[in-house]
């Protein structure tokens, strides 16, 4: 029985105030005069960045369990770990949590739902079989709530890949099922974005991989090939079809099927999206220094902002170099139209409403930080002046960002600082605990 809606009214803390004599507001107008000294305007650069979505991920709130009556581990070179109290059980308490974490954080944004979230009324829908009904529920939401949906077939968690393969697999028969359930997935995105007036990326990542070394890396992906030109054959409007690559996986340790060459080549090819996860590179590796270069050849990208401790673990995005990095690059393209930003993490050793605050919050104060830079930079390295760039770039580091995202998050009636935290607590109090 899905648990009653609750009424949260605006806390007298988050009402509208008259920023120009507030603390936040004062500390803006000086900040505001210390970019303005150096070219920035700041008031371009925040109706910029509130014109940027990012696209949660709805498996952070239930540890990517999904609503099947049939599923069991995630499984499929994915791990989940810890069991802190209160995840989601049912559609109904995913989007009230969801509604809760976006309340807190800046902006409009999107969902991006996997196809194991379908609401199936108790019956078993096999993968092959889903259809756009089973997400109408998602579609009415959104729409009132005046998000974007993004969609991923589910390609793991289920018996037909046990042994970790799926499109690629040498049995036709289990192949031809995985490939009618992508789509299917195809068909439900292009559902989505026609019914919301606005496109949907769907996105397609499978676990497909040996644990050991391989006598033939060749036949699988040339299976796996011939598999996603099944899938893509028809066109569909409302739909942006991507392809993720991963270097490993568990299980896939030896050879990963959908490697970044594969897919890197199968995307310039096909003209379809590349995704780019920042966990699915070796630790050494840039994802930042790859995205001018993937634009050059492809039509648009995703990027699944994530943060690998040691390896694809999939960490709460934190205010990192990386991060920041990969932001800065998504902002020097001037090519943001073109870029799709997500996140991608599952943490169940925290509060999962907090985790989705966390890696947004952080994901979107990066993305201002780019946005605020001295154009004395470029200006420097246009000159040939190293030196300059280098001292610029270092000074800039200790501008005041952090009055600028203050007065955003206080514009757009979001907790400033560390005000969200005890809205997550005070929830997870009268909501969370009793589930």
């Amino acid at each position: 029985m899905p648990i009653p809606r609750h009424s949260w009214g605006v806390p007298a803390s988050r009402r509208p105030r008259n920023l120009r004599r507030s603390s936040v507001g004062r500390a803006f107008g000086l900040a505001r005069e210390r970019y303005a000294a150096l070219d920035v305007n700041v008031d371009r650069a925040l109706a910029k960045l509130a014109r940027i979505p990012v696209s949660l991920q709805c498996w952070q709130g239930d540890d990517l369990t999904g609503f099947e009556n049939f599923a069991g581990a995630v499984g499929g070179g994915l791990a989940v770990t810890g069991n802190y109290p209160g995840k989601a059980r049912n559609p109904a308490e995913l989007r009230m949590d969801l509604e809760k974490a976006l309340s807190l954080i800046p902006g409009k944004h999107r969902l991006s739902l996997h196809a194991m979230y379908g609401e199936f009324e108790g019956k078993k829908v096999d993968r092959d079989e889903i259809e756009t009904e089973h997400f109408y529920h998602w579609v009415t939401w959104a729409h009132e709530q005046g998000l974007g949906l993004d969609f991923n077939p589910t390609c793991f968690a289920h018996a037909k890949a046990a042994d970790g393969f799926t499109l690629s697999h040498p049995n036709k028969r289990i192949r031809k099922f995985w490939i009618d359930h992508c789509i299917a997935s195809r068909h439900i995105g292009s559902a989505i974005g026609k019914a919301l007036i606005n496109p949907c990326v769907t996105n397609l990542w499978i676990p497909d991989g040996f644990k050991d070394t391989p006598a033939d890396r060749r036949a699988p992906r040339e299976r796996l090939a011939e598999s996603l030109d099944e899938i893509f054959k028809e066109s569909l409007r409302y739909n942006l079809d991507a392809v993720e690559p991963k270097l490993f996986g568990i299980g896939a340790e030896s050879c990963t099927v959908g490697s970044h060459e594969f897919y890197l080549g199968y995307a310039i090819t096909r003209q379809k999206l590349l995704c780019l996860d920042s966990g699915h590179f070796h630790p050494t590796e840039s994802v930042a220094d790859k995205i001018s270069s993937v634009l050059l050849y492809l039509p648009e990208i995703v990027l699944h902002v994530s943060r690998g401790v040691r390896w694809d673990s999939d960490h709460v995005v934190t205010f990192t170099d990386d991060l920041q990095a990969i932001a800065r690059e998504v902002i020097a393209t001037g090519q943001t139209d073109r870029i799709h930003l997500g996140l991608d993490y599952f943490d169940a050793s925290i509060n999962r409403i907090a985790a989705w605050v966390i890696g947004t919050r952080n994901l979107l104060r990066a993305l201002l930080v780019a946005l605020l830079e001295p154009p004395g930079i470029h200006t420097a390295e246009l000159a040939g002046d190293n030196t300059a760039r280098l001292a610029l770039q270092e000074e800039a580091r200790a501008l005041p960002f952090g009055a600028v995202w203050d007065f955003y998050c206080e514009r757009k009636d979001v907790p400033v600082g560390e005000a969200w935290l005890a809205e997550v607590k005070n929830y997870e109090r009268k909501i969370r605990f009793n589930r």
